[in-house]
Order: structure tokens, then sequence, then C-alpha cells
């Protein structure tokens, strides 16, 4: 649990897909906010917690099921407001005196809701819907199959659909609300209007500000260390680089970086990190070139989830052997971000629904001997970027398009070897170069190419060929948790695959990527 000085809210987990799209929306209204599972959430992390305001996410489950997910009764008695959203809704309707039955798809009679859908107001006002129901109605996103159908003592209908009679519905008194659907994503366009009524129903004054946020992590930071030493892996992406200068900021020369070549980094990236990061600032920096040992290690392994554990088992390896070289070094700081926990852990705490793991979340070992310095692991990206302004980090560092601690390990599904990864280095700075020349790199989020693990037959020169096809990706997004293709038009992707294939020995075939986050992740592996 984080130690903060800000009003907090508390966003149950009941397992829904989007529940991290809450946090973001709170995020953007200057709130701060956690997300936790809950069976994590008892009454002793009631009283530690001490939410202002609590939402009770969706998730998959049915509130009919005996043992399905809860939350502990004396969250109803805390005197804060609290939202459910879908099956939060469900929830708060049977913890306290309503009624939820299993839902139909029916012709005519259904209660089963999924996709777009539209709200009525009823003949009652609440400040919640400030700003709703301007034209008469508003678009919302259902995704349920159980419905409510009888609301609990004290509630009352302030809106309706067409197969959800209780859609919103509030006990004023209590400042308890419920919606059937889901605010939170973008087929809800003003859903951001009431998640904003609801944090100033809570009374929420805002104070989350990366101002103030910088100055917290400062004193967070020089709490935990003391007078030790830090060693910080740096990339040169702007997570870690944000995390290196937030450091040196609150402990100066008690900070030595560490820049790992694992042999998995994109064309020259060495040599223009570790220049950029000394030119611009007077921070111990280590080159640590390692390529051997990690290339070694991968040689014929081809499942991407051994992958990122031999990668992130090296990492800790190689800065072990560093931290022993500095007397002192007690401490490892990391560029974690919120999603990458988010992606680590279920909500459930099991692995059955873990999206994939990320070498930088689940501690160290023991043996390292090293306590973990994570002064980003509560931010999503584009607040590491706003971080990063507000700390003066030069542009070239924050705008670089995030690039994954395992490199090229992920791009390069099935087995890793040299001469796949000279192709695809030298695919993917073709491809880098086009997005650049033709203005469109700061319009995406992260682009990249991955080298597919099969070769096609092609023709040059009057010739058969038979070498590797590759897949272009491109995506927009503002945090990482979600993203779409990016829509560049045909002539774009017929230059740069004629480029590529002319330019790169050993790729035949260009392919477009045009999967949205979800159903797929913007990495391959």
């Amino acid at each position: 649990m984080t130690e903060t000085s800000h009003d907090r809210l508390l966003i149950i987990d009941f397992g829904s897909q989007v529940t991290q799209l809450i946090a973001r929306r709170l995020r953007e209204l200057n709130v701060y906010c956690e997300i936790h599972p809950y069976q994590s959430v008892n009454d002793a992390f009631l009283a530690e917690f001490a939410p202002k305001a609590v939402i009770f996410s969706g998730g998959p489950d049915s509130v009919t099921r005996e043992g399905s997910p809860r939350p502990p009764r004396s969250v109803y008695d805390l005197g804060v407001p609290i939202l459910g959203i879908c099956y939060g809704q469900q929830v708060m309707m049977q913890d306290l005196g309503g009624l939820v039955e299993g839902g139909k798809i029916t012709g005519g009679g259904g209660t089963a809701e999924f996709g777009r859908a539209y709200v009525v107001p009823s003949d009652k006002t609440d400040d919640l819907l400030s700003g709703w129901f301007a034209e008469g109605r508003e678009q919302v996103w259902m995704s349920h199959g159980d419905h409510v159908s009888r609301i609990a003592p004290g509630f009352e209908v302030l809106g309706t659909s067409t197969h959800a009679p209780f859609a919103i519905t509030a006990d004023r008194s209590r400042h308890f609300y419920a919606v059937q659907f889901h605010p939170e994503v973008h087929h809800t366009p003003n859903g951001k209007a009431l998640y904003e009524n609801f944090v100033k129903l809570a009374g929420f004054t805002g104070d989350w500000t990366m101002g103030a946020y910088r100055e917290e992590a400062i004193r967070r930071i020089r709490d935990q260390v003391g007078d030790h030493k830090v060693i910080c892996g740096l990339s040169g992406g702007v997570d870690s680089s944000v995390a290196a200068v937030l450091i040196h900021e609150a402990i100066g020369d008690q900070l030595t970086c560490v820049f790992v070549d694992h042999g998995l980094l994109r064309l020259n990236e060495a040599d223009e990190v570790v220049t950029m990061f000394r030119d611009n600032y007077n921070i111990p920096l280590i080159h640590a070139d390692e390529s051997d040992l990690f290339l070694g290690e991968l040689d014929g392994v081809s499942d991407p989830e051994t992958k990122r554990k031999i990668i992130g088992r090296l990492f800790i390896d190689v800065f072990q052997k560093h931290a022993n070289e500095i007397e002192g070094a007690e401490f490892l700081a990391q560029g974690t971000l919120y999603p990458d926990v988010i992606e680590s852990v279920s909500f459930s705490g099991g692995p059955s629904v873990t999206i994939k793991s990320h070498h930088n979340v689940g501690g160290l070992p023991e043996k390292m001997g090293l306590k973990l310095v994570e002064p980003l692991r509560e931010l999503f990206k584009d607040e590491v970027r706003a971080l990063g302004r507000e700390l003066g980090l030069p542009e070239q560092f924050i705008g670089r398009h995030p690039f994954p601690g395992p490199g090229l390990a992920i791009r390069c599904p099935g087995e890793i070897t040299r001469p796949k990864l000279e192709i695809l280095r030298k695919a993917d700075a073709v491809y880098i170069d086009q997005i650049r020349k033709h203005g469109l790199y700061d319009e995406i989020w992260q682009a990249f190419v991955a080298i597919l693990p099969v070769r096609t037959v092609g023709v040059m020169g009057d010739g058969r060929t038979y070498d590797y096809a590759c897949a272009l990706r491109a995506v927009t997004s503002v945090d990482g948790m979600t993203a779409d293709y990016y829509p560049f038009t045909h002539d774009f992707l017929g230059e740069t695959a004629t480029r590529i294939i002319n330019e790169v020995e050993g790729i035949n075939r260009v392919t477009y990527d045009i999967t949205s986050k979800p159903p797929g992740t913007i990495e391959w592996e």
C-alpha cells in the first residue's frame, strides 16, 4: 500500500477487464486512487487505507452464485460515498437487501445487455448526473447477463435503459450510487462527467498533481534510502530515465546508474543511450556489455515466458555483480509502472489470468541482498511523461517510444539467433526512419518490427528467395493499458514494405498488424 498524504479513493477489483480504466479516469481528475483485489480488502486494510470514497468494479462472476466475490460488510459502514459499477451494482443491491437474478437473452423479454445502449432519466435529479441528459438520453456501454430485479431499501431510480430498469440508482442519504453500465469506457462518451460528479460529491479537491507527487516522491526516497547507495537499471527509455533523474534529485551522488547491454537493443542504441545520458546528467554511469551472457543463455529458447524469466534473472545477476563493486549499495532502483503491476498480478491472486510477467515486477531474490526503490510504481505512462517534464528532462527522453526491458527478445517470436536479431535491427531502423520522415513519430505511442518464425517463398531479380516475413506494429494509446493500431495510408505501408525488402537482406515479405489491445497486447510476446 502506498503511503501518501493525498485523499485516497479505493477501487475494489472484482475482476473486470477494464478496472484500470476507472483508475485512469480518476487520475485525469487529479484524484489519487489505488486498485486492490477484493480478497486483500478486509477490515484491517480499510482502517489503514482510510479511503475518502470507494468504487466497486465490474467483474465476470455472478452474485447469485454461492461464494461469489464480495467486499467486507464493514465497507458500507465507513460513512463514505460508494459507487458500484455493473457487477459492483449487483453486489451492492444483493448485500443491502435488493435482489439480483440470472439474465436471459431472449427476444423481446431479455434482461441481458451487451454493447451500446441508451439511458434516459427518471423524474428525479441528482448531482451525480450533472451535465447528463442534455439531449434527453445518454449513450452507455452495457455488458451484463444478470440483472437487478429489486433495488435495495433506501435506493431510488435515477435512470433506465431498455433492458435495465435500474440502470442508475442511488441511496442519497448514504451517498451510495450504482450503475449497471461502464462509465469508464470510451463507448460511454459522457462517463468522465459522472466520475467527476462522484468525486466532487465525495469532497476530493484534485490535489494529485505531478508537482505535489515530485515533492512527495523525493521525501519518500530520502526516508527509504537514508545515507545508503542506490544502483539504478537504466535502459534509456522514459521510465528508467525519469526514475533515475528523480532519485538523483533526492539523493545526489548516492546514485549510480547501470546500463546493461543485453545484446537485444535496437540499432546503435547502446551508444546513443550512453552518450545522451552522459551529455545531459552528471550521474555516475556504468556501461555493462553483457550481450554474450544473455544471448548465450537464450540460445535455443523459444517460449516467451521462459525468455522473460531468463532475462529477468540475468538482469538481477548483472546488477548484483555491479552492486558488489559499489561500497554501501543497498538498494536497486527500477522504473516499474502501475500497468506492469496490474498485468503481472491477477485480481484473484492466482496465475490463471496473469497476462504476462514483467521482468521488473515481483520483488528480488533474497540472495541479492538489495531492497527495491520503485518511485514510479503507482504511475501510468502518461503520468511518467508529465513527471519527466516537471523534472525538466529533455524532450528526447520524454518523447521516446516505449521499449521493453527484454528488448528485441519479445519481438522475435520463436528461437533467438544473432542473424535474426541483425535482420530485425535493420528492418526496425528502416521502419522508424520512415515514420520520422513522414512526421508521424509523435502521433504514435509505440512502433516496431517483429520478425516472424516463418520463412516464405519470394521472387527477386527473377530468382527464388526463401526468407523471413516480418510484421510492422504501430499503436496509439494514452497509458498503454488499451491501444489501437495506427491508421497508416496504403501508400505509406507500400513504400515502407518496399524499402525494407530492398534494404534488409533476409526479409522478403512485410505485413501490418492491426490488432487492438485488448484482445492482443502491444508487444508480440
